[in-house]
């Protein structure tokens, strides 16, 4: 069953002396509990694809719906993972990962309790009353993650959330995202630049063009989640078919600046 989708979307900024076309005539279907990776050059529209899905802007054309209806605003079951880790500096940890649940209006007694159950399981629970600044990138990503666990979101989106990271605490939140994926079992959607991480965490990966952003590609990746699916040789063949594509659409087109 459908859970996200994105019927000939087309996204337009207006700026004061032009305008940038981000997207054009994007289609998408996301079924329900189904992980997606999304990946293609700079500019092409994937940060404002995730945006669009999030509810936090509207489409110039076309339509987004998610679990049958259409988006008018944000959702409550919805998360959004960004590259930054979208930490506020002047609340402590435990406060960052709880203000979803408050917005949405849980008491600050279950907020704070679900927050404490989130940052336990992240690893995350000693450093409840620290400040985003006292942490390492690596430690500021799990925040991001530990609210996403506390929300109990349906649809899971992600920004690049792991680009700041160094290769090792890099892998080791691949994981945990796989790990949470399968112990949730909900929608989400990947926006990388990495190969390797769009294979590792999509069953579908799609690839887009230059902006502005088309569908050039979807490469169906089955074995997806399988127990050491980095060493297996259909790791290797996804990853190089991903490549091909990639390469074939940039010496196709032509991308600008992002949007």
């Amino acid at each position: 069953m459908t859970f996200l989708s994105f019927d000939s979307v087309d996204y337009t900024y207006q700026g004061l002396d032009r305008t940038v076309q981000a997207l054009d005539s994007f289609s998408l279907e996301v079924a329900a509990g189904e992980p997606v990776a999304i990946i293609g050059p700079s500019g092409c529209g994937k940060s404002t694809m995730l945006l669009l899905a999030a509810g936090l802007i509207a489409p110039s054309a076309g339509g987004v719906t998610v679990d049958g209806a259409a988006l008018a605003g944000p959702r409550q079951a919805t998360a959004l993972m960004l590259q930054d880790s979208g930490t506020l500096p002047w609340k402590t940890v435990e406060d960052n990962v709880a203000l979803g649940l408050v917005l949405r209006g849980a008491t600050r007694a279950d907020a704070r309790a679900r927050a404490h159950e989130a940052l336990t399981r992240t690893g995350l629970i000693e450093f409840a009353h620290t400040y985003p600044r006292e942490l390492s990138g690596g430690m500021r990503q799990r925040v991001g993650r530990a609210r996403a666990i506390a929300l109990d979101a349906d649809l899971l989106l992600m920004d690049e959330p792991l680009s700041a990271l160094d290769a090792l605490n890099r892998e080791d939140l691949q994981n945990a995202l796989l790990a949470l994926w399968r112990k949730r079992g909900h929608a989400q959607v990947l926006v990388t630049h990495s190969v390797e991480e769009a294979v590792f965490l999509g069953k579908r990966i799609l690839v887009m063009t230059p902006r502005p952003g088309r569908v050039a590609g979807v490469i169906e990746n089955p074995a997806m989640g399988e127990p050491d699916y980095r060493d297996h040789p259909d790791f290797y063949g996804r990853c190089a078919e991903v490549r091909h594509l990639l390469l074939l659409e940039g010496a196709l087109h032509s991308g600008g600046d992002a949007a």
